[in-house]
């Protein structure tokens, strides 16, 4: 059985204001082609499908269409599920009649139990989902409520997931997972990237890799690198597309998509670049430097984008300089501006300060030292997480 393993498209998705859409479409033509040559069983989607619980009219539309091209007119099965980033009600529109063109799209834990059957392996899809999720599941299957109040954490909740999920294992087939949390390789360890943002919301940093040992094979979402894999078993793809300026740091890692192939010689793995319509590259130097023709002229100006941090940045020496417009004379696109200030006295002036690499809790901590000049305490740190927890929670 062979299956291409894709994730987080966040369609939909915008970088500081300019929507990536078209670089979406791109990557989309890209795994399309991919999955043809090599003629997969299926596809595999593993969660954060739309970038926002509500997408926009242009997001729907492509990825309708999108899905069309694989399900309809190829006739390649897809094997997806919600992550955090979609709404699971939304999403679960039309899931029944879905299975019948062999698109099988789980949203729900209580869908989780039930694997997707093929004549050599079961394909258990477990969508993201969060501790009140499993509580509100159990107490509906009658568990006994002390032990009900006992799924505080998603590493509890998912124990007794992944028991139950056990349960209905076929002896005779390989067992595939296909899920979206963040896994680290043991208790101690903790993943550089946590997501596409730092955010531990919901306890997604938590999981760890024994938690899924009895799977043949797992397929993660939510973790935009491939690099970031607990081991050769459980993998992530990655995004396809860069989503922010720390990805685009990772140098000579591009984006892709894995081919596993399970047969009777165990499992294979191969993957498979995808070529960015328009990259995102980073620039870190000083003033002089960027404005150097022998510099700039070996950038590809006016093609890709650009991220630029000027560093050893003197803002008295450029009062009369329109510095973001100079530079857009000489690289085109530019997504992000920062400045790198050496002044300890400019240091909180924190001009045009890139938010976006920060996970909603850095960002009030960072608000908090700025106006307060302290960092949040222990209990405020906690009340800050309950908060945006509930919030996240609220959105799906």
């Amino acid at each position: 059985m062979k299956l291409l393993h894709t994730a987080d498209w966040h369609i939909g998705r915008t970088l500081n204001g300019y929507s990536l859409l078209d670089e979406q479409k791109n990557a989309f033509k890209q795994i399309l082609q991919i999955a043809k040559a090599e003629k997969v069983a299926g596809i595999v989607i593993a969660g954060d499908i739309y970038d926002r619980a509500v997408p926009n009219p242009e997001a729907v539309t492509a990825l309708d269409k999108m899905l069309q091209e694989i399900n309809l007119d190829n006739k390649i099965p897809i094997y997806a599920i919600s992550g955090n980033h979609d709404s699971a009600k939304r999403l679960n529109y039309g899931r029944a009649w879905m299975e019948h063109t062999n698109f099988h799209l789980n949203t729900l834990l209580k869908e989780a139990f039930t694997p997707v059957e093929t004549a050599t392996t079961q394909i258990f899809l477990l969508p993201f989902f969060d501790p009140l999720d499993a509580r509100v599941y159990y107490k509906h299957q009658g568990m006994d409520i002390d032990k009900i109040k006992e799924i505080t954490s998603i590493g509890t909740a998912m124990q007794l997931v992944i028991s139950d999920i056990k349960k209905r294992f076929n002896p005779n087939k390989r067992h595939l997972l296909v899920s979206h949390f963040a896994v680290t390789p043991n208790q101690e360890s903790e993943l550089e990237l946590t997501s596409e943002t730092t955010s531990k919301v919901g306890g997604l940093a938590t999981l760890t890799s024994d938690q899924f040992e009895d799977f043949d094979y797992v397929m993660l979402g939510h973790i935009h690198t491939r690099f970031a894999s607990p081991n050769d078993t459980i993998r992530y793809s990655g995004s396809p597309v860069k989503f922010n300026i720390k990805e685009a740091r990772i140098k000579n890692k591009g984006k892709g998509v894995d081919i596993v192939t399970l047969d009777d010689q165990g499992i294979k793995r191969e993957f498979k670049p995808l070529v960015p319509k328009t990259d995102l590259v980073v620039l870190e130097e000083n003033w002089s430097t960027l404005c150097d023709p022998d510099f700039y002229k070996q950038q590809p100006v006016n093609h890709d984008w650009f991220a630029i941090t000027i560093k050893d940045f003197e803002p008295s020496e450029h009062v009369q300089t329109n510095v973001r417009a100079e530079l857009q004379k000489r690289y085109g696109t530019i997504v992000e501006l920062d400045y790198q200030i050496n002044h300890a006295e400019q240091l909180h002036q924190n001009i045009n300060t890139n938010i976006n690499q920060l996970s909603p809790e850095e960002t009030v901590d960072q608000f908090f030292d700025t106006i307060t000049g302290k960092k949040l305490s222990l209990p405020q740190q906690k009340l800050v997480e309950t908060i945006f927890n509930e919030v996240e929670r609220q959105k799906k």
